[in-house]
């Protein structure tokens, strides 16, 4: 999944040599949190709405609203600016764009093209449709969670037995966070599972495979086996 499917792809961004004031104004009509700087079409910075609220006046200062408006109004965006921000190339993958997030600890950043240019923004909440789009939570059907032996096949043993029961898979995925040696987790998503016939389907998982939780997200009901 690239970065470059799933970022917006209408930059909004501001001039080097624009006020705080239009670049707050933007940010307000926008509702977005970060502004892309540039100076003559190259990416020099990027200002956020916490640039902003720093470099404005205290709520405690003693200036009348006139000289506030005409500070904002006079500071430019490069002189509060964040410079040589954190960016990512149009054709990485969203979890390397999720791990530059994470690790620089911002909300979004700036996709830049093989030139430099930059052609999109990609943020959290890009982040979440993806995780959204990727587990298929949308379909509303059963999630199972298991803890199996790593080895080949063990994932297929399940999911056929859910197969069986009339279950599409949705989304399958497997982790090694935080699961003894030799084993992993798997979450199996699956929807038009005959649910009269659920019960029987969970006595054969079980059977099977450690199950460590069932969630029907049509029905809203939670089964919680293994903590």
């Amino acid at each position: 999944m690239l970065v470059e499917n799933w970022m917006n792809p209408n930059v909004i961004a501001v001039d080097v040599g624009a006020s705080m004031l239009e670049a707050s104004k933007i940010l307000k009509e926008r509702g977005i949190r970060h502004l892309p700087v540039l100076k003559q079409g190259k990416l020099v910075g990027i200002i956020t709405d916490r640039d902003l609220k720093r470099a404005s006046p205290s709520d405690a200062t003693s200036l009348e609203a006139h000289e506030i408006l005409y500070i904002i109004a006079n500071i430019k965006v490069g002189e509060i600016m964040t410079k040589n921000p954190a960016t990512v190339p149009f054709n990485y993958t969203v979890e390397e764009a999720a791990e530059i997030l994470l690790e620089k600890k911002i909300s979004g950043m700036p996709v830049v093209d093989k030139a430099g240019n930059v052609v999109g923004t990609i943020t959290q909440t890009d982040i979440f449709k993806v995780l959204i789009a990727l587990t298929g939570v949308g379909k509303r059907g059963i999630q199972f969670s298991f803890m199996l032996e790593d080895r080949p096949g063990s994932i297929k043993e399940v999911a056929d037995i859910i197969r069986k029961y009339g279950g599409r898979m949705t989304s399958i995925l497997s982790t090694y966070e935080k699961v003894p040696e030799g084993y992993r987790k798997a979450f199996i998503r699956a929807y038009e599972i005959d649910r009269d016939r659920l019960p029987q389907l969970k006595k054969e998982l079980m059977a099977a495979a450690r199950l460590l939780y069932m969630i029907d997200h049509k029905e809203n009901k939670r089964e919680i086996y293994v903590s």
